[in-house]
């Protein structure tokens, strides 16, 4: 019980030990969910904020949950009603002489249809997949943050995973 007094998240420095550790993860938590970095950064913010509004009421222990399901609470909140659209960065493409305008096309077409995949995904199943392939967490670690259990983890990347097979068959 006195550790609980003694490690409170009110305390400065156990509150910016929490931050250094979540923020990163929150941050990128909210940007696969909202497809906007300005906004994911924003409501990590706000979650961090509430986190200190609220720092008598949550353990350490507790913290990290309660980010998560503030910042996911704050984002639905946001968008209500409205379609996540994931917008991703347009790499540029380095003209060689090997490459035929042809290919480029192709390859230009093949990008938008698996961008497109990836945007209708389920909600769970796109998170759970772009956590574990950009993020590079393993499901163990996807399943604490989402606090679900590692088969629901494998099970959403499994049907992720279908979903976008069929789109590279179709090239």
């Amino acid at each position: 019980m006195e550790n609980h007094k003694t490690d409170n998240v009110c305390e400065d420095k156990t509150f910016k030990s929490i931050f250094i550790g979540q923020a990163e993860s929150l941050r990128n938590f909210l940007y696969y969910k909202t497809g906007d970095l300005a906004q994911a950064k924003d409501l990590m913010q706000d979650a961090f904020a509430k986190l200190w509004e609220n720092c008598a009421k949550v353990t350490p222990e507790k913290a990290r949950p309660y980010l998560f399901t503030v910042a996911n609470n704050l984002f639905l909140n946001i968008v209500e009603h409205k379609k996540v659209v994931l917008k991703f960065e347009k790499r540029a493409h380095t003209q060689r002489s090997d490459i035929t305008p042809q290919f480029l096309m192709e390859e230009e077409e093949f990008r938008q249809r698996l961008e497109r995949a990836i945007e209708n995904l389920p909600e769970n199943q796109r998170i759970v997949f772009l956590m574990n392939r950009i993020d590079k967490k393993t499901y163990k670690e996807i399943a604490e943050t989402l606090e679900i259990s590692v088969k629901a983890v494998e099970k959403r990347m499994h049907k992720a995973l279908a979903v976008l097979r069929e789109i590279s068959k179709k090239v």
